[in-house]
């Protein structure tokens, strides 16, 4: 009997050709530039470096800390599960039939990072993966010119597709679905930005706004591996409607965990979006279920300028038990994982082994979302 596939395995089988990718993508690029008679670019692209987590603040090079890999990976699953264009033959332990994928790989990656510099940037978050986010270092203006060019980047590892001998054709479609997917990004960060400074935000606001901010790029991930993996348009929709769902899912696991995780199981504090009047999901479903006292005092909560003390906070918590809100998100989060499973079901399978073992991998991931709503 078969072992059920981990996350952990599913997470971490592409990460060495991930980031072998990815350091080809910059390195590429900023070597020449800085032989070219500028040294003074081996900083700029130091930053970038060290966003992806390959440096540490001073640029001296680290073991890689680059997060997940999270959207890379789900683009080599689509594009294994969508049959590797035509493979069925090769085992799993010979990779080369990666390389058709690696450069969209490397462009999703690029492109979530500049999305992430950008991000801190207009939240004001100084840390992320537990160390300085890039502006807190090189200050506003520099980051946003390094995002840029990150951004940049990706466009040009994406191109690097024609070199694996994918069709030109299907490379200007990949980028097509790409600058979509940016342009979408943009539509939910301004959707999020807009909302910080009222609570007048309805739960379907909010799924709009994560579904273009988060999900768009899961679903675009997972839409370019199927597109390098297949013709067949079924199981593109099918792999791309996975990733929609997905990208929904962690969203609301995070909202879910920002409020109820223990310490021990998201090494931050508990309730820390609550101290951090977060506008997630479990307060903008109190806030419309609420009694109108409760509504009241969420607001004031929610509205003002003094820190969140831990009296207020168990009092918040106790509006989301009249409200049933745990339940209601923990609902919610099944709902989107029953609708990845679905997608998976109804992927037309193949013979080889690989695109079986990623679509047990897909599931690995639905599974370990799915956790958080139990």
């Amino acid at each position: 009997m078969t072992s059920r596939p981990s996350i952990q395995s599913a997470l971490q089988r592409y990460q060495a050709e991930i980031q072998a990718e990815l350091r080809r993508a910059v390195l590429q690029v900023s070597e020449p530039a800085v032989r070219s008679g500028a040294p003074e670019l081996e900083s700029y692209y130091g930053q970038m470096q060290y966003q992806l987590g390959w440096v540490n603040a001073n640029l001296s090079p680290i073991p890689a800390k680059s997060g997940k890999l999270l959207r890379p990976t789900l683009l080599l699953l689509a594009y294994e599960a969508a049959g590797a264009w035509g493979l069925t033959t090769e085992t799993v332990e010979n990779s080369d039939y990666l390389r058709r994928a690696m450069p969209a790989a490397a462009a999703i990656e690029l492109t979530h990072n500049f999305t992430l510099m950008h991000d801190d940037i207009e939240d004001g978050d100084t840390e992320r993966r537990h160390r300085p986010t890039a502006w807190a270092l090189w200050g506003i203006p520099q980051t946003i010119n390094t995002g840029d060019g990150m951004f940049a980047l990706a466009r040009l590892a994406l191109w690097r597709a024609l070199d694996e001998g994918v069709e030109p054709a299907l490379v200007v479609q990949l980028a097509k679905v790409l600058d979509s997917t940016c342009l979408v990004i943009s539509e939910g960060q301004f959707l999020d930005m807009n909302s910080e400074t009222r609570l007048e935000i309805s739960v379907s606001m909010y799924l709009d706004t994560i579904t273009r901010k988060t999900a768009a790029l899961m679903g675009c991930a997972a839409e370019m591996g199927a597109l390098l993996g297949t013709r067949e348009q079924e199981t593109i929709d099918r792999l791309r409607s996975f990733g929609y769902a997905m990208g929904v899912a962690f969203q609301v696991r995070d909202d879910l965990l920002g409020v109820w995780a223990s310490t021990a199981e998201s090494g931050k504090t508990p309730a820390g979006d609550v101290y951090r009047r977060k506008k997630s999901l479990p307060v903008l479903h109190a806030l419309e279920h609420a009694r109108p006292q409760d509504q009241e005092f969420l607001r004031q909560v929610y509205q003002q300028e003094t820190p969140v003390t831990g009296e207020q906070v168990e009092a918040v918590l106790e509006v989301f038990a009249h409200t049933e809100t745990r339940t209601y998100c923990r609902t919610f989060l099944a709902e989107q994982c029953r609708l990845a499973h679905e997608a998976l079901a109804s992927v037309p399978r193949s013979s080889s082994p690989v695109a079986t073992r990623a679509l047990d991998d897909m599931e690995a991931l639905v599974n370990f979302v799915e956790a958080a709503a139990s």
